[in-house]
């Protein structure tokens, strides 16, 4: 038996695990679950478990179908409950194919290839995101409704937010699990809230936020709500987005490589040069960082949300923020992906963006510390502030021209992610809504 095999067997005996969850994402960022029983332990962990590949969405056709899901010892997480009798661990997996080389349409295969570019030269890639979601109550039925937990805002704590047990129990389980979170506070919106997990390397933290989602699900349900990553659940109220703090490392001397200070804005050149990636190549990306029809009802002017391809140390309404920090605190915060995506492919493409910007030494423009929602469109016009997709028909037409995205995601899950997304759009735009009855059939 292979050591580490041995070694995890003896930790899971110590611990007292009666049930092993073995974890992935499909391409969509839904986690999938497989549980094995204690006697199935040492077969699960040698060899891995066959699953259907062609049930998951984006992974496989019929006739190519088996896949294995073999687990990382590495991402080894006990769950603080238990039964009463026994504890429940997960692993998160690697997915083979049949013959037991890695399945290219593995989302987390997609993290890990972008970042062997940079460990190929001793860096590494650092994240932090700003996770927000809502939390909804349920009908007599116990069906989600859009009736929000509490009438709490910006910061407001019990008695106007019901939920703030909530919020502390997330907190509890997340340190339990030696997740680090930061923070967690109540948002804008009614019933909106937000989790801030402490900035790690990318792969580690999309692992995570993958957990983050199942434990803020399982918690509300828990406390009889309902918990949504829908980034504009809401009409005429502000959305929820996943700000993602970043930065390379250098991994042998932990040094910062966005820092420079003496650079005018303390950005570095390689710091600049992949700001000049992700502004360059945001509308490329945008299907993936954004990914779903309801995506784009967030991002429109008005409600804080990055709506034009800009950058800018203090300004929020700027897509890219560059926020005050020295030497380790130096970093770029991507303000237009949202909590509904995939972590490991939003994380891949951000990165991946920004080693274009990177390899061919591209220059971003001056920042822009105007309101820019303020701005006219000769304004915007002057000063070459071009504007994001406004839907996913139009971020699916860039995604779909782009070598860089396939470049960056591999042919499966590009050509995957295509046909997905698009079923998606075409159904979205052939359904007629109750807003166009209401506004037409009264004049036309």
């Amino acid at each position: 038996m292979d050591e580490g095999v041995s070694s995890a067997l003896k930790q899971l005996e110590k611990d007292g695990v009666g049930f092993l969850q073995l974890q992935f994402t499909d391409i969509l960022g839904a986690v999938k679950t497989l549980t094995i029983p204690k006697n199935r332990f040492e077969s699960a962990l040698t060899e891995g478990v066959v699953f259907d590949g062609s049930s998951v969405a984006g992974y496989a056709q019929i006739e190519e179908s088996d896949m294995r899901a073999i687990p990382d010892l590495s991402t080894y997480t006990v769950f603080p409950q238990g039964n009463g009798f026994s504890k429940t661990a997960r692993y998160i997996c690697t997915i083979h194919n049949p013959d037991g080389e890695r399945f290219n349409g593995d989302p987390r295969y997609v993290l890990e290839s972008v970042l062997s570019k940079l460990h190929e030269k001793k860096m590494d890639f650092y994240v932090g995101p700003e996770f927000e979601f809502f939390i909804f109550k349920r009908d007599e039925k116990g069906n989600p409704t859009t009736i929000p937990s509490d009438y709490g805002g910006y910061f407001d704590n019990t008695p106007l937010d019901a939920a703030s047990e909530i919020r502390q129990e997330i907190l509890m389980q997340l340190n339990n699990l030696g997740y680090q979170p930061e923070a967690a506070h109540h948002e804008v919106a009614y019933g909106q809230h937000e989790i801030d997990l402490r900035y790690g390397k990318a792969l580690v933290m999309a692992d995570r936020v993958a957990m983050l989602k199942n434990i803020i699900k399982n918690v509300s349900q828990k406390h009889g709500m309902y918990a949504t990553f829908m980034p504009k659940p809401i009409n005429g109220v502000n959305g929820s987005g996943m700000h993602v703090h970043q930065s390379i490392m250098n991994s042998e001397e932990s040094t910062n490589l966005f820092y420079d200070e003496k650079s005018k804005y303390g950005i570095s050149e390689l710091g600049l040069h992949y700001l000049g990636g992700i502004l360059s190549n945001i509308s490329q990306g945008s299907a993936i960082l954004a990914s779903w029809v309801n995506s784009y009802k967030r991002l429109i002017p008005g409600y804080e949300a990055p709506v034009y391809i800009s950058w800018a140390n203090k300004n929020r309404t700027a897509l890219v923020r560059v926020p005050a920090g020295v030497r380790m605190r130096k970093r770029m915060e991507l303000r237009c992906p949202d909590s509904a995506g995939n972590p490991y492919l939003q994380f891949a493409v951000m990165l991946g963006m920004g080693l274009d910007g990177i390899n061919r030494k591209l220059e971003p423009p001056d920042p822009v510390e105007k309101d820019i929602f303020h701005m006219t469109s000769e304004e915007r016009k002057e000063q070459r502030i071009d504007s994001m997709p406004e839907s996913l028909g139009e971020a699916l037409h860039h995604f779909r021209n782009s070598k860089l995205m396939k470049e960056i995601l591999g042919e499966h899950v590009f050509n995957n992610f295509i046909t997905v997304k698009q079923r998606e759009w075409d159904a979205f735009r052939s359904h007629v809504t109750e807003w166009e009855t209401n506004r037409y059939l009264p004049i036309l």
